[in-house]
């Protein structure tokens, strides 16, 4: 199974104003795997977002990243509204399971205790992997949204312990800014990453600052691990 790279429209956890300008320069480049979050555009603009990404033949993404119960559930319900295709984040499973139950949407909440915005994961590792077991075994859930590089343990020791507790697959999201972390993240087990600030920012490791040598870039370390492909 190659490991899948999902290119966030996302800067600090909020859809980017440009988000469907960026789009087009995805596609262009052949990611197939394109989300953004869920506060930073109106549902409208979302739901255009959405269509524009699917209709250019890639799987879509929406990232849930409010913390109170009752604007996840919200979040869930534009989820559904818009027709996203995966429902990435979200601490409360209790409450989304029920809204997403009748549709086609694949969902991978947060293992762990999630606090601020930035999302920044608490608890040990032990803590963690108990929430992933307890998480993974729900009907309905798909797979984890794991932000290891937004805790205080290590990553890869974290992203390992995850994987080898839970049969379903696990993105890792957050702080993945050089193909190191890249080769972390398939080394330990995970399914794939999600990568937006670094590269809109010109700051992934990669000669080129602009958007389309960031995106390139990340393709050709994925390619460099034995990937001769994006999924």
């Amino acid at each position: 199974m190659s490991l899948r790279f999902i290119f966030m429209l996302t800067r600090n956890d909020r859809t980017v104003e440009d988000a469907m300008e960026h789009v087009q320069t995805a596609l262009g480049l052949g990611v197939r795997h394109i989300g953004f979050k869920d506060i930073g555009l109106s549902p409208d603009r979302l739901k255009a977002l959405n269509a524009a990404i699917r209709e250019g033949g890639a799987t879509s993404y929406l990232e849930v990243v409010s913390l109170g119960r009752d604007s996840e559930s919200a979040s869930a319900k534009v989820a559904v509204d818009i027709g996203v295709d995966v429902l990435l984040g979200g601490t409360h499973a209790e409450d989304v399971l029920p809204i997403i139950a009748d549709t086609e949407i694949r969902y991978f909440p947060f293992p762990g205790r999630i606090s601020g915005h930035p999302s920044v994961l608490e608890g040990t590792i032990a803590e963690i992997v108990s929430s992933a077991v307890e998480l993974s075994a729900r009907e309905g859930v798909h797979g984890l949204d794991l932000l290891a590089y937004r805790s205080t343990e290590d990553a890869s020791t974290l992203i390992g312990a995850v994987c080898s507790a839970v049969s379903k697959p696990v993105y890792v999201a957050g702080s993945i800014d050089r193909p190191e972390r890249i080769a972390a993240v398939q080394k330990a087990g995970a399914a794939g990453f999600t990568i937006g600030t670094a590269a809109l920012d010109g700051k992934y490791l990669a000669e080129d600052e602009r958007l389309p040598g960031q995106l390139a870039a990340i393709i050709r370390d994925l390619a460099a691990l034995g990937r001769d492909k994006l999924e």
